[in-house]
């Protein structure tokens, strides 16, 4: 069964690839890798192309009659999204349209859409269910609401059926190291604090010490990405038996701060983290932790990997290894 993943080439959407290859699947990736990157396509074809090129798009559904989407392909950083709210909204929106209008038009009837908690804004209780009520505070998270609201839509129109999948924090790295998390520029927590511990930067900055939690440092819940990978699957399972569309938060239900991801890096490198204090970035709320009973109960998922101790070593293995790899080719050319 072929599958369509935009963003295919991406953190998330490599993840996704390799779990569908696994489960039986053909992921086709679609990307225009302008973040993503080639050597992370591995168990399928790549087709380059950008979401709102509407006639590539035309091609590619054309050539593979995909039976379900997974749309992973957008942009991603909150801060740029305060600065630049066009690009956002033309890009993950637009795009997200003109990729729905092609489903529509090739009776594609599942997707998958990879939303993101940042749709709920400031939550008024924690943990966040999916009835929680939603409201943005950066376009980042605009865009995500919009594209579920589009997709809502079609669904009543057209009968395509979906699932938002509202992830969390989504960190770590492959767990049989086949891929890890590459950003270029790279604004996650988890990896800048292990280039700090490689030295290949100076240090981290902690944004806000000064947010109404225990040691002042923002709190968030973070999902190892190959769980995240494996609630896909199910929730691709789900759509294909011909359930109805739905929302489901993808988190663990535990919180940790800024501060406890520092000292959890250091404790594996065995070396300290330098980091400094900054103001707060705009559009960054204190606490984000998950309710994760729907996941649970409608897909039978439940994280495996996801403690942060395990989230950060994961993730240091694959940063270490690239560096090996790099160090082993650099020695090869000049030897």
């Amino acid at each position: 069964m072929r599958i369509l993943v935009t963003g295919g080439a991406g953190y998330i959407g490599s993840h996704l690839c390799k779990a569908l290859a696994k489960a039986g699947y053909l992921p086709i990736a679609y990307d225009n890798l302008v973040y993503g990157h080639r050597w992370a396509v591995k168990w399928g074809p790549l087709e380059e192309g950008d979401v709102t090129d509407r006639r590539r798009l035309n091609e590619v559904f054309s050539r593979y009659e995909p039976e379900a989407v997974l749309h992973f392909a957008g942009y991603a950083y909150v801060g740029e999204s305060v600065e630049n709210p066009g690009k956002y909204y033309r890009n993950n929106v637009v795009g997200s349209l003109a990729l729905v209008e092609a489903m529509r038009d090739f009776h594609v009837d599942n997707i998958i859409f990879s939303s993101t908690c940042s749709t709920y804004g400031i939550p008024n209780t924690i943990p966040i269910s999916e009835d929680h009520a939603q409201a943005p505070i950066n376009p980042y998270g605009a865009s995500k609401l919009m594209i579920e609201r589009i997709l809502q839509d079609f669904g009543r129109a057209h009968g395509i059926r979906s699932v938002f999948l509202r992830y969390f924090n989504a960190a770590g790295a492959d767990i049989e190291g086949d891929l890890g998390e590459e950003h270029e520029p790279e604004t996650h927590l988890i990896p800048l604090v292990i280039k700090v511990a490689l030295g290949q930067i100076a240090g981290v900055k902690v944004f806000g010490t000064d947010y109404p939690t225990p040691d002042g440092t923002a709190i968030r819940d973070y999902i190892h990405v190959t769980d995240l990978a494996d609630a896909h699957i199910l929730a691709l399972r789900y759509l294909l038996e011909g359930r109805e569309s739905t929302a489901v938060n993808l988190g663990t239900g535990k919180g940790h701060s800024v501060q406890e991801v520092i000292s959890t890096a250091e404790r594996i490198v065995g070396r300290p983290i330098h980091s400094e204090n900054a103001p707060r970035r705009p559009g960054d709320p204190p606490v984000l932790i998950a309710d994760s009973t729907r996941a649970q109960k409608l897909l039978n998922w439940s994280p495996r990997y996801s403690d942060l101790h395990g989230i950060v070593e994961t993730a240091f293995r694959w940063a270490t290894r690239q560096v090996k790899r790099s160090e082993g080719a650099i020695n090869k050319i000049s030897g």
